[in-house]
């Protein structure tokens, strides 16, 4: 069964995109840690990180790279910080959470919540810093 995030790079699923090639795919979390937290996946559906081929897994993280480097050129943070956890979604990603302290990347905290014109602004704002 197709992961949700398959569902996502097919189009089924709506999404904030921020940017995407032929094998890989950035897009806003829907559940926040904070402003700009980021998703990045291989469209190739892989559950764990470590099992994805060693090219897929080398391109991502250069996809993840230049996202990142979108996000501090678009939100105010000290760093952005990298999470690969792989437990809620049966498909390899890798989370860019723009960050002010170390704690803003505890998964434990309060998600963020933002209306869907605030999602599409900020998708826009690091989509143009690409």
């Amino acid at each position: 069964m197709a992961s949700i995030f398959t569902k996502i790079v097919q189009g089924e699923i709506p999404s904030y995109r921020i940017a995407e090639d032929e094998n890989y795919l950035a897009f806003l979390d829907i559940f926040p840690l904070t402003r700009g937290h980021v998703l990045v996946i291989p469209k190739k559906e892989v559950d764990y990180l470590f099992d994805l081929d060693t090219e897929t897994y080398n391109g991502l993280w250069v996809f993840a790279k230049k996202i990142a480097a979108a996000i501090e050129k678009t939100i105010v943070c000290k760093r952005v910080g990298v999470a690969v956890l792989g437990m809620e979604v049966p498909h390899a990603h890798i989370h860019l959470v723009p960050l002010q302290t170390e704690g803003d990347l505890n998964f434990g905290n309060l998600k963020q919540k933002f209306s869907e014109e605030e999602f599409r602004e900020i998708a826009e704002s690091i989509a143009a810093n690409i």
